[in-house]
């Protein structure tokens, strides 16, 4: 990673950090004082989308349905799956509040990242204490892959979007499968919306009452 020097901020990424039980303690021996982001969208559909990346590379893997339960006629959801284990926010969140206060936590929605990518990226703008230069006029909304792609005003080439590997259609899922995993979910997503102050409003967008 190159030096950061005066008037420079560094990033660094990687969807491994959130759910990775040392992490929090090696970064905050690293940087106490350091700002964290973290993307999150609804878990049911989080996990289906793992999986069906994962089936891209592996196509003989078992199905979605298989794989979600250790026993379905009991309807015991098989949590050690990392589809699924991710998806459980306010355990991983836990562990970091162990190390840093929730104020140097940004949470960004991936659903509003979607429909409103600008408004989460004044968010994300704001949270770094940076000036607003990101704005609607740098999205474009592309219907084929189904999310924003980056533009640059100034330029007209075509708009810079996200690879091939993004945007992929989802694998038909046994609404009843669906309908467990959210009932698994849900004293999880509660939890995590109590922890954050923030209500990420899953269980409306899935037609819960």
């Amino acid at each position: 990673m190159p030096k950061t020097v005066d008037g420079q901020i560094t990033m660094e990424k990687t969807p491994s950090y959130f759910v990775t039980n040392e992490a929090p303690k090696r970064i905050h021996s690293m940087a106490k004082d350091i700002k964290l982001i973290v993307v999150v969208r609804n878990p049911v559909t989080r996990a289906i989308s793992d999986y069906t990346q994962t089936l891209s590379k592996k196509p003989e893997i078992p199905t979605f349905e298989v794989l979600a339960f250790k026993n379905r006629t009991l309807g015991l959801i098989d949590a050690s799956w990392s589809a699924i284990r991710i998806g459980l926010y306010a355990l991983h969140l836990e562990n970091w509040l162990q190390f840093f206060p929730l104020s140097q936590i940004l949470f960004v929605s991936g659903e509003r990242l979607i429909v409103d990518p600008a408004g989460e990226m004044a968010k994300v703008q704001d949270f770094l204490g940076l000036t607003r230069v990101v704005t609607e006029k740098h999205f474009y909304f592309n219907k084929t892959k189904g999310f924003p792609c980056l533009k640059k005003p100034e330029d007209s080439g075509a708009p810079r979007c996200l690879g091939k590997s993004k945007g992929r259609t989802h694998p038909r899922i046994d609404p009843d499968v669906i309908h467990r995993l959210r009932k698994f979910y849900k004293p999880f997503n509660m939890m995590f919306y109590q922890m954050t102050g923030q209500d990420f409003q899953w269980e409306q967008e899935e037609g819960d009452k």
